[in-house]
């Protein structure tokens, strides 16, 4: 996998984090969502990369990244510290304006990101999401069933690690399997490199990444209430999953942003290695529609 990437560690603050880069042309951010890395993407990057310069990384947290550990209000794994992390990732590698695809947890960086640095951005795409502020205002049965890690997640520690941590490689295949797709649509040397990656550390981190998302993020969130992005923004989600049975997507983003278009892959949760193809096309579209930027230079050490 990505073996016309290069490979690299990058330092942002407190926090090293893993990447890979490969392709020449605008750049493009690629964030991987729960309970991944940036191995999601291993069927589509490498098609990006015909057209773009492909950055495609590891969250704090998750994969080969730095794993901190959590603190009492769960600032750490903000969904601002995050994306504060990509923007350095970003700016190392000389990129000043990027477009961002994120799917899932990644999707909620990016969202995140665009409000805070919308300045560095000329495109957002969200893969099988609605906002966190949304999830948790509207939350009813259906939703609580389906999003049950949400609330297990966000127990206070360390129950959710402990009871996960009992048998780590279970609990992953009944994640990443359990959204009516089944283990069979993962490369298995995906499926090995998630597995490899699941461990203390990233279930600790990955408890923290929900806690989050239920405490500080919200109050970000609430600090932009009303706040509408101006960027281009695409929203894909999966016509065999959860999202869409439970909100009308397209317009609940139209709440969020200003400029929204898009539509359902035919797939489930996973949009990128259930259906490469379909979500590569959608999102080249997408990207080649973007302002244009300067010619990114080539892969290669953080300047």
């Amino acid at each position: 996998m990505f073996e016309r990437f290069e490979r690299l560690s990058i330092r942002t603050g407190s926090v090293t984090i893993e990447a890979v880069v490969g392709g020449q042309g605008p750049p493009v951010l690629l964030l991987h969502g729960y309970p991944q890395s940036h191995v999601m993407w291993h069927l589509v990057a490498p098609a990006l990369a015909e057209q773009f310069t492909v950055v495609a990384t590891d969250l704090r947290g998750y994969g080969d990244s730095s794993k901190p550990t959590g603190d009492a209000e769960h600032r750490t794994y903000s969904k601002r510290s995050m994306a504060r992390d990509q923007v350095e990732v970003m700016t190392a590698l000389g990129f000043e304006r990027f477009a961002v695809v994120g799917h899932d947890r990644g999707g909620r960086v990016g969202h995140r990101l665009a409000l805070d640095h919308p300045e560095r951005l000329t495109g957002l795409a969200v893969l099988d999401i609605v906002p966190t502020f949304h999830v948790f205002d509207a939350v009813d049965r259906f939703m609580a069933i389906a999003y049950y890690h949400w609330f297990f997640l966000a127990q206070p520690h360390d129950l959710p690690e402990r009871l996960i941590g009992g048998d780590p490689r279970l609990y992953l295949h009944r994640k990443i399997g359990g959204w009516g797709t089944g283990l069979d649509v993962f490369a298995p040397e995906a499926l090995a490199e998630y597995e490899r990656c699941f461990d203390a550390a990233t279930i600790h981190a990955s408890c923290e990444d929900y806690r989050a998302a239920a405490s500080c993020d919200l109050e970000h969130d609430e600090a932009d209430r009303g706040r509408r992005l101006s960027l281009p923004l695409l929203v894909l989600w999966g016509a065999k999953g959860v999202v869409h049975q439970a909100y009308d997507v397209l317009e609940v983003w139209r709440d969020y942003a200003t400029d929204v278009r898009g539509g359902s892959i035919p797939s489930g949760h996973y949009l990128a290695e259930e259906c490469p193809e379909e979500t590569t096309a959608a999102l080249r579209s997408f990207l080649a529609a973007l302002p244009s930027e300067p010619d990114a230079p080539p892969a290669g050490a953080p300047k």
